[in-house]
């Protein structure tokens, strides 16, 4: 019997930041109110405003999206000047301590991002994500969250939309340069403790690359090289679109489309039952559709 229980006890997870999902996406931008459109098009709500600085966020169910349109002389984690285009500069781990999962993934190799804070702002550890992004640690996500503190809800709106039709964080892509794969497996793994999917295992319409588990179970993490033959360019890593699981992707798609939102209706992007791809808008913004809930272990 002990041994059977020390079996189950290794295939256990390791989760050793106590992460507990995505707090946020943040998107930077010059054009804040066109972002802003598309989101709510998406399903999401602005919900309340930063109390010094050009940013807005964004909700609907469990999800919090934020639009920085904020420039300032002083660049903060090296995005000062915000593109037209716009661009997903930071993903936020929801964990048990953000104090000490940034000290954690300090001693392992992280790069600090220097945060400056103004008066009545929370300070929020970051360290260096891909490209010039950011990776934010964020503890209070509860009954008392950083937005009680940072934010001024706006009035008359509903602080907690419910989400279209069941629509929730299910992962992020990642795009990374030619034979960048291992390198990036390691640093999310000894950082954060994500685990790398068996090759078989596959979600969605657009399978390509390598996912990665967080220790949560809650989303996962799709690294995308460049296509053979095309120019890898350096500088090129980045952030790329987000996934939103479904329980229903056709009744996702029916209920997007009353809303405007248009779909890639071709090729092996086609809408189906496992996924869907919006068309890219303002440049380049994108959300996959995904069948599935990684907690629940559908796929």
């Amino acid at each position: 019997m002990q041994d059977d229980i020390n079996r189950e006890a290794l295939e256990l997870p390791l989760n050793p930041l106590g992460m507990d999902g995505i707090e946020f996406i943040e998107y930077t931008t010059s054009r804040p109110q066109a972002l802003g459109q598309l989101l709510e098009s998406m399903g999401f709500r602005p919900v309340a405003r930063h109390r010094s600085r050009e940013v807005l966020l964004y909700r609907q169910g469990d999800m919090n999206v934020i639009i920085n349109a904020h420039d300032s002389p002083e660049p903060r984690g090296g995005l000062s000047s915000r593109s037209e285009v716009p661009q997903i500069a930071a993903i936020a781990f929801r964990v048990r301590d953000a104090a000490s999962a940034y000290r954690r993934a300090l001693e392992r190799g992280a790069w600090a991002v220097p945060i400056q804070v103004e008066v009545m702002e929370l300070h929020i550890p970051a360290v260096h994500g891909v490209g010039a992004s950011r990776i934010y640690f964020v503890d209070r996500y509860k009954e008392f969250s950083i937005y009680d503190v940072d934010f001024i809800p706006i009035p008359t709106v509903e602080l907690n939309p419910p989400a279209l039709t069941g629509l929730h964080f299910f992962g992020v892509v990642q795009y990374i340069g030619m034979e960048r794969t291992e390198d990036w497996t390691e640093f999310y793994g000894e950082l954060f403790g994500f685990t790398p999917l068996e090759d078989e295992v596959r979600f969605g319409v657009m399978p390509k690359g390598r996912l990665l588990r967080s220790a949560c179970g809650k989303f996962l993490l799709q690294l995308v090289e460049p296509e053979p033959g095309l120019l890898d360019v350096e500088g090129s890593e980045s952030l790329a679109r987000l996934g939103l699981g479904t329980p229903d992707v056709l009744a996702s798609v029916a209920a997007l489309r009353s809303r405007g939102v248009a779909f890639v209706e071709r090729g092996r992007a086609a809408p189906c039952e496992r996924g869907a791809l919006t068309q890219s808008q303002l440049g380049g913004v994108a959300f996959e559709l995904v069948h599935g809930d990684l907690v629940a272990g559908q796929s």
